[in-house]
């Protein structure tokens, strides 16, 4: 078996305690956070060999940031320690009527600021077999923009095939001036695997798909994109911020399959579901699972990080094959 690198920015994530509003009282909890290092510690955990590949402060945060990913067992030693912040973000956990509400500050992180050239891409590739990308890394302003489409080019150059999740995140593309289809439109055509739905598709392809079945969309981006293979998605209905029905889905060229709907309650923290779900799809299709098992894998780690605090799911395969057995009752 190959290795996953994960490229991106990490972050630390401060909530309030419990359902609290942001400074309701003066505490916070903390967890260190970020797509693409969610994804790496989920597969970590799951028994594949990961790496994170990204730049920290050379400080007490940055070393709890690494000192964390690494006691998940994700190979840290592509994290450069570079001048710069460690970027911040404030989730405020929804109750009630009150939806979830997020609040970034990671301007000028030593992420973004690391200078092109600091990356040695023959040495943070080498046994790889799949890049894992977001798009938040772009979103991050031109050096963002500029580090995604380095790291893309730098797999495709070396036939290493990339896996992207589209993550759009307009509070942060709408920060600069920005051209977020442009961008986007460049790093999906490099990727063969993609976690978005047909609202991703609407943005790159500037259709509309909101009336239309998936397939449609999934069809027209295929088409689009030639070295697409693989597009996986869920589909949300909340009913209130406790209680969401999710089901996933996965669009081949020449077939699609999707599962039947699950009923998530009692959600302790829905932020990092979706790279739950990306890490669960990644790990099946290692496992050589079909586009079924891959979809169900998916969401079932999905459903599981909704009963976990913080960003990451930490779950292990004795808990997806618990999960797929049924029962609720103590486990003794």
């Amino acid at each position: 078996m190959g290795r996953f690198v994960a490229f991106g920015e990490i972050m630390l994530r401060m909530s309030p305690p419990g359902r609290e509003l942001l400074l309701q009282t003066p505490r916070f909890e903390t967890w260190v956070a970020g797509a693409e290092a969610n994804v790496a510690t989920a597969l970590a955990l799951l028994g594949h060999e990961t790496s994170m590949v990204s730049a920290v402060p050379d400080d007490a945060l940055g070393d709890a940031a690494v000192r964390t990913l690494r006691g998940h067992g994700v190979d840290t030693r592509g994290i450069q320690r570079r001048p710069g912040r460690m970027p911040l973000y404030f989730v405020t956990s929804g109750a009630g009527m009150r939806a979830t509400d997020v609040i970034y500050d990671r301007g000028h992180s030593a992420f973004v600021k690391a200078p092109p050239e600091s990356w040695d891409w023959e040495t943070l590739l080498a046994g790889a077999d799949r890049l894992h990308l977001s798009g938040i890394t772009p979103a991050l302003g031109c050096g963002g923009r500029a580090l995604a489409l380095q790291t893309a080019e730098a797999a495709t150059s070396r036939g290493i095939p990339i896996s992207f999740d589209g993550n759009y995140r307009e509070r942060l593309w709408a920060t600069w001036d920005s051209r977020p289809r442009e961008t986007l439109l460049e790093l999906v055509a490099l990727a063969d695997v993609v976690f978005g739905n047909r609202r991703d598709i609407a943005l790159l392809l500037d259709e509309r798909f909101a009336s239309m079945p998936e397939r449609v969309a999934a069809e027209a981006a295929f088409a689009a994109f030639p070295k697409l293979t693989l597009l996986a998605s869920t589909r949300r209905e909340v009913i209130d911020v406790n209680h969401h029905c999710v089901s996933a889905r996965i669009d081949l060229r020449d077939k699609e399959v999707e599962t039947n709907k699950m009923q998530i309650t009692g959600i302790v923290d829905r932020i990092g579901t979706g790279d739950a779900f990306a890490a669960g799809v990644l790990h099946a299709l290692r496992g050589g699972e079909d586009a079924r098992g891959a979809a169900e894998t998916g969401l079932a780690l999905a459903g599981l990080k909704h009963s976990l605090p913080g960003d990451a799911s930490l779950f292990k395969q004795s808990d997806l094959n618990a999960l797929k057995q049924g029962g609720f009752d103590v486990r003794r």
